[in-house]
């Protein structure tokens, strides 16, 4: 069922209207009646690994609930008190490598699943390349949105090994909290600890709140159908053919599609977000201009933010205080350099982040390079810090002014517009030919002369495309500086009426709809 489907928009006006129309203490108990009409729709066989997920996750942290319950209780009996130190430690140690073990078999579990599915043929194709073997590929559909919810209920699993939050008993909000429809695309990848607090509420409704969510999706469909529907033509045609389309004409794909991406995934973030705000839930921002960013460390805590935290708080921080790399960097610190083995578990910590990051993104060498480059960057930048320190300090003037803020957004931007070619042509080796096409190919004057025209979109398209660019820009502008922009118009409600009267007529108006249009499935579903 595509978001942008009449059949989706029906979906969720019946929804929003039983959802204030039934007991509240059932308002739950509907969303995820919901979550299965929904994730039925893209097939039932995604259903049921989802299905499996879901009583992996709820049966290992009950598992592990009710052994922390036992220790705890058998501590602090009056026998338990009374037993030697010796005796406490062992009861504790026994616990805990108990819960260990369903924590780590819940894990292969939920990973394995995913694994499987998504990386499986992945896999073979790099045996037979390396090995000249030519085994075949495994023909099976990748279940909807499988890698947002794997991580929401890994997060869910390690929280509560964790002891950050209790083993939720009641499988159905398990179910809840991992099919919630709307994160299911495209996320936020969410919390149990911060989703829960709303998704299981009793909410009354509020005309503000539901106003503000119908805004927001009013805001995702024109980010959405206005834009990135439309640019997806140039795009496509650019990067489909990259011996008819080099040079010039890859900076302006690659233009374009940072457009593209931006309108298409902030818009499913918006539709997702005022989804849940309509039904009063709280679901926490996942992007924060980052387009504005002065570089490529600022960008990823503005882009993708529930992404980026997840991998930071999972994999990153887990990783650099274990002990076997705490280790090697102390004998790094002895046989090589102090400075060096300082640093080393941080190195490694963030090559292997990232490069699990490019490959949560897609099961292909493209996205693994992809997320390398940006943890070379990130340590680079890094490693320059103390001379960039040196030059702002002696340049302070200069550093604090505009223009030099402009040109460290826009040298950022270029450069992750570069790193995004490897999402565009999908293979490292066209990726790097286009890339360095810009600078040796030439056809900047034919590029402006009519080329772009040759796209698939007429003048008018680019036209609308700009405009449409132009309003995104403005709004991200008033946001950086005064706030939220429905917060703003709520104190002049005529003025609100108006605005979002006027989108919704362009939407219906200037959307890509019809003949030569697709209306497309939003790109982080493939993910």
């Amino acid at each position: 069922m595509l978001f942008t489907s009449y059949g989706f928009i029906a979906f969720i006006a019946i929804l929003f209207i039983l959802y204030y129309l039934i007991p509240k203490r059932f308002q739950w108990l509907l969303l995820l009646c919901a979550d299965v009409v929904f994730y039925a729709c893209a097939g039932w066989q995604g259903l049921c690994f989802m299905a499996v997920t879901v009583l992996v996750s709820w049966a290992s942290t009950n598992l592990m609930g009710a052994s922390l319950r036992r220790q705890k209780e058998t501590l602090s009996s009056p026998e338990g008190k009374a037993l030697p130190r010796e005796e406490r430690r062992a009861i504790k140690k026994a616990a805990e490598k108990y819960r260990k073990r369903i924590f780590v078999l819940a894990l292969l579990c939920d990973l394995g699943i995913l694994a499987a599915l998504k990386y499986t043929n992945f896999l073979i194709g790099n045996v037979n390349a390396i090995t000249g073997a030519s085994l075949a590929s495994v023909d099976w559909v990748l279940p909807l949105g499988i890698s947002f919810y794997t991580f929401q209920t890994v997060s869910y699993v390690i929280d509560v090994y964790w002891e950050k939050i209790p083993a939720e008993r009641n499988p159905l909000k398990v179910a809840l909290f991992t099919s919630f429809f709307p994160l299911l695309i495209q996320g936020p990848i969410s919390r149990f600890g911060d989703l829960s607090e709303t998704l299981f509420s009793e909410h009354k409704a509020d005309y503000k709140q539901i106003s503000f969510g119908l805004q927001r999706i009013l805001w995702g469909y024109f980010k959405k159908l206005v834009i990135a529907d439309r640019l997806l033509i140039a795009v496509t045609a650019v990067c489909g053919d990259p011996a008819g389309y080099d040079g010039a004409y890859v900076l302006a794909g690659a233009l374009l599609y940072a457009a593209e991406l931006y309108a298409d995934f902030t818009g499913g973030i918006d539709i997702t977000i005022g989804i849940a705000q309509v039904l009063g839930i709280r679901v926490k921002e996942n992007f924060v201009r980052p387009y504005f960013s002065r570089n490529i460390a600022e960008y990823w805590r503005r882009w993708h933010i529930s992404m980026g935290t997840w991998f930071k708080d999972y994999i990153f921080y887990p990783l650099s205080v274990a002990p076997w790399l705490l280790k090697l960097s102390k004998k790094a610190r002895v046989k090589i350099s102090d400075g060096f083995g300082r640093k080393l578990s941080v190195y490694v910590s963030t090559i292997v982040t990232w490069f699990l990051t490019g490959l949560w993104h897609g099961a292909a060498w493209n996205f693994v390079v992809w997320g390398l480059l940006n943890a070379v960057f990130i340590l680079a930048a890094e490693e320059f810090k103390p001379v960039s320190l040196r030059f702002r300090e002696k340049h302070a003037r200069l550093v604090s002014g505009f223009g030099y803020r402009v040109f460290e957004t826009l040298r950022t931007f270029l450069l992750l517009c570069s790193f995004r070619i490897l999402d565009c042509y999908r293979d490292v080796a066209v990726s790097f030919k286009a890339f360095f096409s810009v600078f040796t190919g030439g056809r900047w004057g034919e590029l402006f002369s009519g080329g772009l025209l040759g796209l698939g979109l007429t003048s008018a398209d680019f036209a609308v495309c700009g405009v449409g660019v132009a309003l995104m820009f403005a709004v991200s502008c008033v946001q950086e500086k005064f706030g939220e922009v429905r917060e703003l118009l709520w104190k002049r409600k005529a003025m609100a009426y108006i605005a979002f009267s006027l989108l919704a007529i362009i939407i219906l108006v200037f959307g890509a709809y019809g003949v030569g249009y697709d209306s497309s499935q939003f790109i982080y579903n493939q993910f």
